[in-house]
């Protein structure tokens, strides 16, 4: 029990901290959520996105899974996705993976781990998509990091297909969607500089026509 204690005295810590730097900063946090961003990341630990990032508590909008997939039938990534570009109104839409991700590892391998073989099977078909470029990747690590990326921009890639932000560019030309990756080893993020704000960049079969206005 003394490392679950633990949290509850860090956290009384932590406010005790905050209040002192700003006696008002609970107060205005408690009145509004307006932030600009959508975090998809990993769940791994060690990539908490306001610490990697620098922003305060009410500046980014988090959204977590194992090895940050956008899949178009995950009923909760897409209720945070319709709340965060529809009621929050973001800017930007940040998928960010992690280079020694252990769920794109996995994906390459065939050890059965459990239920979440499952969901490694998405990323599975990342890997198959890319088999020849990565496989033409002699270097281990280096194929790992490439999967990582590549596993990244299609995530990205699978957030323009979506009727919700597709909605909203034809709506107000926002959110932009970005994809990066964070090193565990350096602390820094790389933008893989893939970029969507609109949908110019479909085929035309992934396209939705704008509801028609009521």
């Amino acid at each position: 029990m003394n490392a679950y204690n633990q949290l509850l005295l860090q956290n009384k810590a932590w406010v005790s901290q905050k209040t002192m730097e700003d006696p008002d900063f609970f107060t205005r946090l408690s009145k509004i959520q307006k932030p600009k961003f959508l975090w998809i990341g990993c769940s791994d630990s060690r990539v908490p996105a306001n610490e990697i990032t620098g922003t305060d508590p009410g500046e980014i909008f988090v959204h977590r899974n194992i090895a940050n997939m956008v899949i178009h039938t995950d009923m909760n990534m897409l209720s945070v996705l319709d709340y965060a570009v529809n009621v929050l109104e973001v800017d930007h839409v940040i998928v960010c993976g992690h280079y020694g991700c252990g769920g794109v590892l996995a994906a390459m391998g065939q050890k059965q781990i459990g239920i979440i073989d499952n969901w490694i099977r998405h990323i599975k078909d990342v890997y198959r998509t890319y088999q020849d470029e990565l496989e033409s990747i002699t270097d281990q690590k280096q194929r790992e990091n490439r999967f990582v990326e590549l596993n990244v921009m299609e995530q990205v890639y699978d957030l323009s297909k979506t009727s919700i932000i597709q909605n909203a560019w034809q709506k107000r030309g926002k959110p932009f969607i970005h994809g990066w990756v964070y090193s565990l080893e350096t602390g820094l993020i790389k933008d893989l500089d893939v970029t969507f704000k609109d949908n110019s960049e479909l085929p035309a079969f992934y396209k939705f026509v704008a509801p028609a206005a009521k």
